[in-house]
């Protein structure tokens, strides 16, 4: 039985390779010409890394250009620097998170992708509409980027088209929605060349009504600068002069760069949300990834929680089809798997939430959050946990036995 897959991100790759692998005829539908696009979301977890272990795939993955990400630490006034996190005490090899730009990763799993007979990938293609027979899901309308318009039809469709889900609004799927206090800005500053021997920490900077984080890339600082949700328009009001004195005072270390910034066109704003639908699926539908459930950046577990939908998505479903079309039971049995997972992270990112980025978005605090710092200093466990369930995840997927390949 053949599978569409609307959205050619990390999710939709992903899962497009592993069915392939299964020999199931699976056609991934992407509405962009290319995977070229800034600030996308970098991080690849250890959860990821080891399943590309487990793909076959490890060393020619480790061959991409790549950082690591550095822990999170903070200067709480008048004491020494604390780690809120400690990559490097989890089990080796897997005790780090890369950070690889997000087009690198996809045209890397599209090229394993294609080696498979049953693997189709359509760029500048983009799934408009659901095609319904006896109320249920047989495919998909779409359009090319020339204007073209066809169907395709599937036993099954993915829709991995992510938190503005083209598929989701078709489908008459609304998400349950978590307020969020903030967006974010992110741009990219110069990293000297004597800059290269620095520990690669994640540097926060507090300030009365926002906050930036930066974190080292191989050649560049990438930053992201937070300020309550919908004060996009008055930072732009305010200029680039103005935006570039709120960066030297919250990252003083890079007031010598700041004027790199030309104009406010160098941001790339993210309309950051924290939603989830209650039902992943419809007869012949089922969502993954931002589709069934956006994150917010907290903690950077986006990708790598929508990669693990794919795994098990594969994993589960993968018989089903080779029998023919999945029943609605075997779609459930996905969203159960991945739904308490979900809901953890979503936690998780909720508490960040209330005790990193309120109180300083607000104007109540200008530094790290007291209750953070103390149990990263008097509990040694907690920047390990906290590393844990970043890094992997409450409920972790590992690669079914037709998706292993040899290195």
């Amino acid at each position: 039985m053949s599978v569409v897959i609307s959205g050619g991100g990390p999710a939709g790759m992903m899962l497009g390779l592993m069915l392939a692998r299964a020999g199931i005829e699976v056609t991934v539908l992407e509405k962009h010409t290319d995977f070229l696009r800034d600030f996308r979301g970098d991080t690849v977890h250890a959860s990821t890394v080891r399943l590309m272990d487990e793909l076959g795939l490890g060393r020619k993955f480790a061959a991409l250009p790549q950082s690591r990400l550095g822990n999170l630490v903070v200067q709480p006034p008048g004491a020494a620097p604390v780690a809120l996190s400690a990559y490097e005490r989890l089990p080796a090899p897997y005790n780090y998170i890369a950070m690889i730009p997000q087009w690198d990763l996809l045209d890397f799993l599209v090229t394993e992708a294609r080696r498979e007979p049953t693997f189709t990938l359509r760029m500048n293609t983009e799934a408009t509409g659901l095609l319904r027979e006896g109320g249920r899901v047989t495919g998909v309308r779409y359009r090319t980027g020339d204007g073209e318009e066809g169907e395709l039809r599937a036993g099954l469709t993915v829709a991995a088209d992510g938190r503005h889900s083209t598929l989701r609004r078709a489908a008459g799927l609304t998400p349950r929605e978590f307020p969020v206090p903030f967006d974010v800005w992110w741009f990219r500053l110069p990293r000297h060349p004597h800059e290269q021997a620095q520990p690669p920490s994640l540097v926060p900077g507090f300030g009365h009504g926002d906050m930036a984080l930066s974190f080292a890339r191989k050649d560049y600082f990438q930053v992201a600068y937070f300020r309550a949700k919908g004060t996009d328009p008055h930072l732009r009001a305010e200029g680039v002069e103005r935006f570039r004195e709120r960066i030297a005072a919250l990252l003083p270390q890079y007031a010598d760069r700041v004027d790199q910034l030309k104009t406010l066109d160098d941001l790339h704003l993210l309309d950051v949300r924290l939603n989830r639908l209650d039902r992943w699926y419809r007869d012949g539908l089922l969502l993954i990834g931002d589709a069934a459930h956006a994150m917010s950046p907290a903690g950077g577990v986006g990708i790598n929680l929508a990669i693990q939908d794919a795994v098990a998505t594969a994993a589960l479903l993968a018989e089903p089809l080779r029998r023919g079309r999945p029943t609605t039971a075997a779609l459930a049995r996905v969203q159960h798997r991945r739904w308490r997972p979900t809901v953890i992270m979503q936690g998780m990112q909720r508490v960040l939430h209330r005790l990193l980025f309120e109180p300083v978005l607000t104007g109540r605090r200008t530094g790290p959050p007291a209750r953070l710092v103390l149990l990263a200093r008097y509990l040694p466990g907690f920047p390990l946990l906290m590393s844990r369930l970043i890094a992997f995840g409450p409920l972790p997927e590992h690669a079914p036995a037709f998706a292993r390949r040899e290195a």
